[in-house]
Order: structure tokens, then C-alpha cells, then sequence
């Protein structure tokens, strides 16, 4: 913990990480995991000439997921710029 700010100050900056960090693995979960289970389902939707099942498993998921580390990395740095432990 650095010097400038209080313990409560850590303890609200913990707990905003903490709640986004389960929000992003909760995302990760969905998209990873739980799309992949209804991939038979979900090919009965056809988008552009592909079934869905297989675009969400080939490439939606990638797409997500890197889209997602772009999210985080910017509301975590929005996060410690409203603690003042911003790195510069």
C-alpha cells in the first residue's frame, strides 16, 4: 500500500477492484463457458450464412474476450485514478 492514502481509502479501492474483477470473470464465465453449452440451439439462428452456435465458439467469444481485457484494463486505471494510485 502506498504511503499516501489511508487504510479506508485501500479498503474502497479493494473493494471497487474486487467487484469489477468478479464482473469481468462473470463475463469471461458466460462467453467462455456458457454460450458453448447451447452451441446446438443456437445454430438454428443463421447470421450472414453462418449458424450462430458455430460463430459464437469460433469467433464471438475471441472477440469478447479481447474486447473485455481493453474494458478492464480501462476501468481499472479509472479506478485508480479516483484513489490517487494511478501509475503514470
Amino acid at each position: 500500500m502506498p504511503d499516501n492514502i489511508t487504510r479506508e481509502v485501500a479498503e474502497a479501492h479493494w473493494s471497487k477492484t474486487k467487484k469489477l474483477m468478479v464482473t469481468t470473470l462473470a463475463i469471461w464465465f458466460f462467453f467462455g463457458f456458457f454460450i458453448h453449452f447451447f452451441v446446438s440451439s443456437l445454430n438454428n439462428i443463421v447470421i450472414l450464412g453462418f449458424p450462430l452456435g458455430f460463430y459464437m465458439a469460433a469467433q464471438g467469444s475471441l472477440i469478447v474476450f479481447v474486447v473485455l481485457i481493453f474494458w478492464f484494463a480501462s476501468r481499472q486505471n479509472t479506478i485508480d485514478e479516483e484513489f490517487g494510485v494511478a501509475e503514470d
